[in-house]
């Protein structure tokens, strides 16, 4: 196949904006998969902030990172990615080059909890408060359940109405799937 999948177009489009010694989010850490392609694409001068509600998640990611070795790159929290800011040190606000958020529920964990449009939207406007310039946002959006369904409506409502002086915003989706495949939504602040 030609065409990327969205896995794939995601990391693709984190590899142009996230280099050695860049500071990266994974505001979904799930099973750590995104944090580890993050750490190596930071480096040993670089930081990954990863940010998960379950406990689980942290723990999975922090036992792949460190099968890897690269423990000391990332800093993982157990909170909401709505609070970036406050984790963030100020000294890196305007200079995150990438993010990446992996919507919906932890795979092969509670599909009971899962992401919510209003932390997801309070996220964004942060990341677009200290993203650097051409910085990237990357969604990756799971709408195949009743709650993605509507994190997906409200999501697609806000980024629409980011302002173009601010941000380009991209929509990449296959459009003849069945069973609602996830899709990318892609953000770089100008």
């Amino acid at each position: 196949m030609k065409l990327e999948r969205v896995i794939p177009f995601a990391h693709q489009l984190l590899e142009k904006a996230v280099s050695k010694g860049a500071i990266a989010i994974d505001a979904t850490m799930g099973n750590g998969h995104d944090t580890v392609f993050l750490a190596k694409l930071v480096g040993e001068k670089g930081k990954v902030y990863s940010f998960d509600i379950q406990k689980d998640a942290l723990l999975a990611t922090k036992d792949k990172l460190t099968s890897q070795k690269l423990e000391a790159t990332a800093s993982l929290h157990l909170c909401g990615h709505e609070h970036i800011m406050e984790v963030v040190p100020t000294m890196y606000h305007g200079k995150v080059t990438g993010a990446i958020f992996n919507l919906g529920y932890l795979p092969g964990g509670d599909k009971s909890i899962v992401t919510k449009a209003d932390t997801t939207i309070a996220a964004i406007e942060q990341l677009l408060q200290i993203l650097s310039k051409e910085g990237i946002i990357v969604l990756v959006i799971y709408h195949g359940h009743p709650e993605g369904a509507i994190e997906r409506d409200k999501l697609i409502a806000f980024v629409e109405n980011i302002n173009q002086q601010e941000a380009h915003v991209l929509r990449y989706q296959f459009i003849n799937g069945i069973n609602n495949p996830p899709f990318i939504i892609a953000i770089e602040k100008r």
